[in-house]
């Protein structure tokens, strides 16, 4: 045997196109990757839409000002309503007085005491300090605070 046989018998490296572009996949290897894709995509959409969800699905708790009324130039009256999913609980609103130049000027911390009515509806007088041209419903929420614990 010479030298020159024991090269021939060893694979030539590839060269021309096929040393430039990768060979084909096996089938399986492309349905592997389509199934982790595939398996990708549903992930991502079902995170998607339980961002979704929590971000616009009805809050446990919301209330809307339904009215106000100017009763001097240091008060001004604000009638609302909230709405709760839970009415055994009571429940912490904000309610303010905003100026002409929408500055706020009044505020208060009103409880709505625990009922059976999923809807309540209040009304409260907020003095300000100066003249207020809007009263509104600032939020509400379950976390009352301790001042505002109804007495027993």
């Amino acid at each position: 045997m010479s030298k020159s046989d024991r090269v021939a018998d060893q694979p030539k490296p590839p060269s021309g196109p096929r040393a430039t572009y990768p060979t084909e996949q096996s089938p399986q290897s492309r349905r592997r990757w389509f199934i982790i894709c595939s398996v990708g995509v549903v992930v991502l959409g079902l995170v998607i839409a339980y961002l979704g969800w929590k971000q616009f699905a009805d809050p446990e708790i919301s209330g809307s000002a339904t009215g106000h009324e100017v009763l001097s130039s240091n008060s001004i009256a604000v009638q609302y309503t909230v709405n709760r999913q839970n009415p055994d609980e009571a429940v912490s609103c904000v309610v303010r007085g905003r100026a002409q130049d929408g500055a706020e000027v009044g505020r208060r911390e009103v409880l709505i005491p625990a009922s059976d009515q999923v809807q309540v509806g209040a009304r409260t007088v907020v003095q300000t300090s100066r003249p207020a041209v809007i009263g509104e419903l600032f939020g509400c929420t379950a976390a009352v605070p301790s001042y505002l614990q109804p007495e027993n």
